[in-house]
């Protein structure tokens, strides 16, 4: 339960340090995700159809989808912005691959798409929000959010993905009001 408290505790100052509302922010990235999946389905119109009134409407939303990122991603460095944009596409396809999986019937395989898609969510807010470091060629929790993991304040081998999911099952709330 410290460890609980510890964690919300850890992600309310980052996030008022940010002027970001998760709850709010969830909503929004789960948009821009679709925002990015208008995008593909524009430009395969426009190469199916041969309809370049296509290029323009994808360019529209392009300039939609890049002001509503700028909501969430405050600060980057290096390419940490196009990193984002394609963790936020890449999970949302693997989402719909699952969902389709989930219709074929073959739950075992939509789990792990569902499970591999939640991990590339997880880390685009790990990035977004100063969770996550690259240090010794691994990305790794930054010091602010080490935790430890029993009561014994034994520090447990966790993976970066595990503590992220984590973070955002506890944090992010897309039903708070």
């Amino acid at each position: 339960m410290d460890n609980y408290k510890t964690l919300i505790n850890k992600v309310e100052k980052v996030t008022k340090d940010k002027k970001l509302d998760l709850s709010s922010g969830e909503d929004l990235s789960i948009g821009i995700m679709n925002l990015i999946s208008i995008e593909e389905h524009l430009f395969f119109s426009a190469q199916k159809t041969g309809k370049k009134e296509y290029l323009n409407l994808l360019d529209e939303v392009r300039k939609m989808r890049v002001e509503l990122l700028k909501e969430i991603i405050k600060d980057y460095e290096g390419e940490v912005w196009c990193i984002s944009k394609h963790l936020l596409a890449a999970s949302m396809r693997l989402m719909e691959v699952g969902t389709k999986e989930l219709k074929k019937g073959d739950k075992e395989k939509a789990t792990k798409m569902f499970e591999n898609s939640y991990k590339l969510y997880s880390l685009f807010w790990g990035l977004n929000l100063g969770m996550t470091k690259i240090a010794n060629d691994k990305l790794q929790m930054t010091n602010e959010f080490q935790m430890t993991n029993d009561k014994n304040n034994k520090t447990k081998k966790v993976s970066i993905f595990s503590k992220l999911n984590d973070f955002v099952q506890k944090a992010l709330d897309c039903c708070r009001e």
